[in-house]
């Protein structure tokens, strides 16, 4: 699967990162604490977070992530927008909650 395809079938915003859309995805992770995405994000996954500053693009690339979707309506903040467009990281956004969408990521994946 495809960024682009989950793009397309979650009716998602994209914020950053368009030239990457057809990048792979493998697996998805969910989580607000940095700490924890650090430690256990897997490469290739999308990672669907609250947070919105440029600590989250920091880790994404160092983790090698996917993208980042941010739920719940949700938009980057200008560092973060800055950083994802320089590190070429997808950032995606929905106005879902986190719940519902993480759910449907799952199907779509799976």
């Amino acid at each position: 699967m495809k960024i682009s395809d989950i793009k397309k079938a979650l009716n998602l915003t994209v914020y950053a990162g368009e030239e990457q859309l057809d990048n792979p995805v493998n697996g998805g992770y969910v989580s607000d604490l940095l700490s924890d995405v650090m430690g256990n994000v897997e490469e290739d996954s999308v990672w669907i977070t609250i947070q919105n500053h440029k600590n989250v693009v920091a880790i994404a690339t160092l983790r090698e992530v996917a993208a980042v979707i941010l739920a719940k309506g949700i938009e980057p903040d200008e560092e973060m927008l800055h950083f994802a467009k320089e590190e070429g990281l997808p950032v995606l956004g929905s106005t879902e909650e986190v719940f519902p969408l993480s759910g449907k990521l799952y199907k779509l994946i799976k």
